[in-house]
């Protein structure tokens, strides 16, 4: 038998933990972007305050349920344990290569969607130029973060049209923000205007359920183009090495 004592510090934490439930409907304890890929971001799930009532601690770690990195983790680490559907970008940057393009355009077509399986989805030329640029030549980070705005501009130049696919996914009235066209005029006629547009054409057609391709095809361009930290990717405190360790541990909860 529980004592007073014992029954008024039970009913103190049940009424604390409720308030933080309550607070968390109003103001969510996960951001959206946390959730919203998952869940509807506007519902109140707060597994971590049913995590605290079950006597459980928060996870600041590696996660036991998908395969552990090693400890100072390379790029073809993150491909082979920690990057999602990379079939993609293994065929774009195959399509470059076998086609005679420039190393740095093979690896930008490797790297042009790593946001996409290993980030986020939103504005993914952005976010993955920024999560390569200090491991490759300006060519290419800048290349990254223009396919996200070219894709969307025909140049018939170079036989690169509208993407059908684009009508299907998006609907046919579709019309990028201002910003896409914003930035599309500033970027037009830049130096490496056409590596971005590269991007663009071995990114259409990498999308073959028949063909295979292993990220060691690409081991020696990874060599000798990307500049892998001796600290790790997520350990040499780079202005993008946190985004690194959140894909190396993504469920830590701070």
């Amino acid at each position: 038998m529980a004592t007073l004592s014992e029954r008024a510090d039970a009913i103190e934490h049940e009424m604390s933990m409720e308030l933080e439930r309550r607070a968390a409907e109003r103001r969510p304890i996960r951001s959206p972007i946390y959730v919203s890929g998952i869940y509807d971001p506007a519902s109140p799930r707060h597994d971590m305050f049913d995590a605290l009532a079950d006597g459980k601690t928060f996870l600041m770690g590696p996660d036991p349920r998908i395969p552990p990195m090693p400890e100072k983790p390379t790029l073809m680490d993150f491909f082979r344990l920690r990057l999602g559907y990379t079939a993609h970008l293994l065929q774009s940057a195959k399509l470059a290569r076998d086609s005679g393009q420039d190393e740095k355009v093979v690896l930008a077509c490797l790297l042009h969607d790593i946001s996409v399986i290993g980030f986020i989805s939103g504005d993914h030329g952005y976010w993955g130029a920024q999560m390569v640029e200090p491991y490759v030549d300006e060519e290419v980070s800048w290349a990254i973060r223009a396919h996200q705005i070219l894709r969307f501009f025909p140049d018939p130049s170079v036989g690169y049209e509208y993407p059908e696919a684009y009508i299907k996914y998006f609907g046919a009235d579709f019309t990028p923000e201002p910003y896409i066209h914003e930035a599309y005029a500033r970027i037009k006629d830049h130096k490496y205007y056409m590596t971005g547009r590269l991007i663009c054409l071995n990114d259409y057609y990498a999308f073959d359920p028949n063909v295979t391709v292993d990220i060691e095809e690409f081991e020696d361009i990874i060599g000798r183009n990307f500049r892998q930290p001796a600290e790790g990717l997520g350990y040499d405190h780079s202005p993008s090495a946190h985004i690194w360790r959140t894909m190396n541990m993504p469920t830590r909860a701070l």
